[in-house]
Order: C-alpha cells, then structure tokens, then sequence
C-alpha cells in the first residue's frame, strides 16, 4: 500500500468517526417515539376489533412500521452504537429483541459474521441471503436447481419466510454455539411465552393473533426485503478473500437505497448501509448526517424506491461480468 492510499484510508475512518458518538437524549427519544406509539397501537386495536377488523388490520401496519424501528434500536444496541455503555445498550437489546421475537445474543452473533464476511464469495452462508454463482449453478443437480429457484422466489423470500424465520428459526440453537450462547436462546424464547401467556390471559388468544400475526407478517416481510435490496442489486461487488477490501466491500457491496421521508424514518435510516458498513459505530440517527455532510459520498449512485424492484429478478452473481444477473441472462 503507497502512502496516497495510506493517506486516503485514514481520511474516511477520520469522517466516519466523528459520527460514531450516540446523544443518550436521541437514543432514549427514539426509544420512546417507536415502543411507545407501537404499545399503543396495539392497545387501540385491541378495541377496534370489536368495530370492525378491516380497521384493525389498517392499524397493524403503522403497528408494524414501529416494529420495524424497534428493530433498528435493537440492531444498533448490538453493534455497540446506541448508548455509550455496554451495559445498557445489551439491556436495552435484549428487551427490544424480545418485541421484535429476535434472540439477542443469537442474531448478533450471526450479524457480526456478516459485517466480517459480506462481499466475500469464499465466506458466504451465514447472516446472508443465499446467492450462487452462475459456475455453482450450472453444476447443481436438477433437484437442487429447482430448490434454489424456489428458494429465491419473491414470493418464499418475502411472503412466506420471514414470519416462520422470526417466530419459528430464532427458536432453535445452532452447533457451533457454546453452552451459554445456547441458554441464552432457550432464555430468550422462555422470556418471549412467558410474556406472551401474560398477554393472551389478559386479552384471549384469539385476539392476541388477530392482532400480533398480521403485524408480525408485515414488519418481518419488509425487514427482509430491507436487508435484502441492501446487498442483491445489479452492480453489487462481490469478490474473493484474496481481493476483498473492507472500505470497497463497504461502498460497493452495500447499497444506498434512498426512500421516501417517512419510510426513511420509519427504517431509522438503515438505506444508508454502506455508511453502516464503514463504521458499525455510528447510530442510525447519524447515517444521513454523515452522508450529507461529506463529499467522499455523494458519487455512489443509489438504489430508489422502484428502482429496488429490479432486485427481485437478480437470482446469480456472474463472475465474468461482475454482476447479479437474472435466471434468463444466463
């Protein structure tokens, strides 16, 4: 490495940490502004059911946008970002992961393997969407042809898997976990009935799913349809161990997905991802701040709110074009 890159690395690691200090005020005022409307959204259409269920559903999906801010606050306390201490932010985790029906300490665990591995074609399988090579394609079986493309169906991706992921997957232990990351699932999901048997005496079970599924189906659809246009867009960088840059992979391998205001918001800023993946340190209220404020930035073209759709159809990464291309382009 000459001394211009030298130089070079050293002045965006300069930018990015000037915003990795979280404001305790705005990380306590996002706590409030997201868990409080989310518990009273779910309060009020414990009434509207008995007005009308169409109104209730209408509810669940403001319920399910705070669901999904909820989980950003979740994420950021995993990486550290949320609050100065350590302490507080896995107190504040772990009690967020439990309304958004995710283990902390297990899907962190996952999470930070992803940050470490992410654009690395050597390293794929965990914390990350499945994506094949157009090489590893053709050389699959029928069968296991047949069960990738029903694996990257829109429909299974977004509709059908992620409400089994979230309150079914986070349920079970892993192999390579350690005796204690295993108890502390089995914890997590012992927290999660006892809170949910607490609830259901409280208002039945029947209106316990008539209200808690639909909000569930929704945030988890979007979440993973979050994460998803984050790292499968067209000219997505991928590449092997020897050629993999952290600062590259960080730019190029994540994307910025630029939404409206509101849904911005209600995402707690998370489109900014490759200023995520620059630095894990600084807190979602900060990502567009430091986007904004530093020209290093304002060249990476982004992925838009229907632009994203083009996403769908990207199936295999094809090493000879250096991009996600379609079954059909093949």
């Amino acid at each position: 490495m000459n001394s211009r890159q030298t130089e070079s690395n050293t002045e965006w690691i300069k930018i990015v940490s000037r915003y990795n200090s979280p404001d305790p005020r705005r990380s306590w005022w996002q706590i409030i502004n997201s868990v409080g409307p989310y518990i009273i959204l779910w309060i009020a259409m414990i009434y509207t059911i008995r007005i009308s269920y169409l109104l209730t559903l209408l509810l669940s999906v403001f319920a399910a946008g705070f669901m999904v801010r909820i989980f950003i606050i979740f994420h950021d306390c995993g990486h550290g970002s949320f609050f100065k201490s350590k302490r507080l932010c896995k107190a504040v985790g772990i009690i967020t992961g439990l309304i958004v029906f995710t283990p902390y300490h297990k899907w962190h665990y996952e999470h930070k393997i992803h940050h470490q591995t992410v654009g690395n074609l050597e390293k794929r399988g965990i914390g990350d969407v499945l994506t094949l090579t157009v090489n590893e394609y053709q050389n699959l079986s029928p069968f296991r042809r047949l069960y990738y493309r029903i694996y990257r169906n829109p429909v299974v991706l977004f509709v059908i898997a992620p409400i089994l992921v979230f309150t079914v997957g986070q349920r079970f232990t892993k192999k390579y976990m350690s005796a204690k990351e295993k108890m502390y699932v089995h914890l997590s999901t012992l927290s999660l009935v006892a809170a949910i048997t607490v609830i259901i005496l409280l208002v039945g079970w029947k209106t316990f799913l008539l209200i808690q599924i639909p909000i569930l189906f929704i945030a988890t659809g979007h979440g993973v349809w979050l994460f998803y246009v984050q790292h499968q867009f067209r000219h997505v960088v991928w590449t092997n161990s020897n050629n993999w840059d952290y600062k590259t992979v960080a730019l190029k391998g994540s994307s910025l997905f630029k939404l409206p205001w509101i849904l911005n918001w209600f995402t707690g800023n998370i489109g900014y991802h490759h200023i995520h993946h620059l630095s894990t340190l600084i807190p979602n209220y900060n990502l567009k701040k430091c986007h904004d404020e530093n020209s290093m930035f304002w060249d990476i073209k982004p992925v838009t709110f229907f632009s994203a759709f083009e996403s769908l159809l990207l199936r295999l990464w094809d090493e000879k074009r250096q991009m996600l291309i379609k079954f059909s382009e093949v």
